[in-house]
């Protein structure tokens, strides 16, 4: 699927961005970001996102390959209803390492994070919701997709969702996407890790 389709919506659309085929790279302006109220007791709504349209149910997938250097550094997918109802999952720079991260927010966010073991300069992060549920996974090959998360999500008769970046502490971290598919749900079993 191609990231140039005419029914994508930027979010905070970068300085710099460039969609060729089916990849897009964007590098990140300063103090990006995404988060509401906890801990921080800020809510910020200025990270990168480029979000297409879906029904009440579906699958989507994307490879995203960059380098993280700095701390809160991250890039990945996003589900999003509005500002207050949204998901984003990714790596994320955290403690000195490439953190496999996901934020939850339903009115304020929460953030939980796990080693990763594979390489964070480029993974697949794939996304399903349906019936209220929403099920993380990602994949260092495009074919193997361990579990990540598994959520109650709010229903919605549409979302958006696609490729998410941030840099919170600072600006210029390049990110590729590309191999964006969305589809009806996979509606498979949960311990299939095809």
């Amino acid at each position: 699927m191609s990231f140039r389709r005419s029914d994508g919506v930027w979010l905070n659309e970068p300085e710099r961005w460039t969609a060729e085929g089916d990849s897009l790279r964007i590098v990140t302006d300063k103090g990006s970001d995404f988060w509401r109220e906890t801990h921080y007791g800020f809510n910020r709504d200025s990270g990168h996102f480029l979000g297409f349209p879906t029904g009440a149910a579906f699958t989507a997938s994307l490879r995203v390959q960059g380098q993280f250097q700095a701390l809160y550094d991250q890039a990945g997918i996003m589900v999003r209803i509005d500002a207050h109802h949204w998901v984003k999952a990714g790596i994320e720079l955290s403690d000195g390492r490439a953190m496999l991260a996901s934020v939850l927010t339903d009115g304020r966010s929460d953030w939980a994070t796990a080693p990763y073991e594979h390489d964070a300069g480029d993974f697949w992060m794939r996304a399903t919701v349906a019936d209220g549920v929403l099920r993380l996974q990602v994949s260092a090959d495009g074919k193997y997709w361990p579990l990540t998360r598994l959520a109650p999500f709010p229903s919605a008769s549409s979302y958006l969702v696609g490729p998410m970046a941030c840099t919170p502490e600072r600006a210029g971290l390049e990110v590729v996407f590309s191999t964006f598919r969305l589809t009806p749900p996979l509606g498979k079993d949960l311990h299939d890790l095809s």
